[in-house]
């Protein structure tokens, strides 16, 4: 087997959806399917008995796809949570995110673009679908003063502004160290250093930062 599969846990109380996502991902030769569950409590038991690199969770699975999300981080934090659903709704949103989620993706997503946005997250990225970006700046607006982050904005380097601005549009740390001509370590130094004068505890955080303050400068 390659050692460098990565290995899936996904949890979906609908039968026929969760089987076309496990053959999906099974079809990759870089994914392995390990156990699959109906409800949080399977979520759970899964993640501790496997340790999985990622485990898929729905939204509205049967004891709450959020509260498996945040039991999963507790007990398991190894465990790399993606929250796969239709749901929309920007409160949701924001609470998988706080919970420890580390992505979360609308049901509507093809299966290639799937299996992009999970290798992703399992090198270190984070990942919102593009669409629910824009419903979580409500909420940060609510948050924190748009002067304070303009002043941790103002300590970016320019450089380090170029990164985030690709950040916020969805890209990966190998997409953007593309883009720079630079090696995936020195995009992954910058983002470090970005997500510490921002004063923030992730690249969704720092994204929604920097499409927030794009918002501003349109108006």
């Amino acid at each position: 087997m390659n050692d460098n599969v990565i290995n899936i846990v996904v949890v979906d109380d609908h039968p026929l959806f969760r089987d076309g996502v496990v053959r999906t991902l099974n079809a990759d030769p870089n994914f392995n399917v390990v156990a699959e569950g109906a409800g949080a409590d399977d979520a759970l038991e899964l993640a501790r008995k496997y340790l999985p690199d990622i485990i898929l969770l729905d939204v509205s699975m049967p004891g709450g796809g959020v509260e498996a999300a945040q039991r999963v981080a507790v007990s398991c934090p190894i465990v790399k949570v993606v929250m796969l659903t239709v749901s929309e709704d920007e409160e949701i949103v924001y609470s998988a995110l706080k919970a420890g989620a580390r992505g979360y993706v609308l049901k509507g997503v093809s299966g290639s673009e799937l299996t992009r946005i999970l290798s992703n997250v399992n090198l270190g990225d984070a990942y919102i679908t593009p669409s629910l970006a824009t419903t979580l700046l409500v909420d940060m607006n609510r948050e924190a003063e748009p002067a304070v982050s303009g002043a941790r904005l103002d300590d970016l380097t320019r450089r380090e502004r170029q990164i985030l601005e690709q950040l916020a549009s969805g890209a990966s740390n190998k997409e953007i160290a593309d883009t720079f001509f630079l090696s995936e370590k020195t995009i992954k130094h910058h983002m470090t250093n970005i997500l510490q004068k921002l004063q923030v505890r992730n690249r969704v955080e720092a994204a929604l930062i920097a499409q927030r303050a794009a918002s501003d400068a349109s108006k």
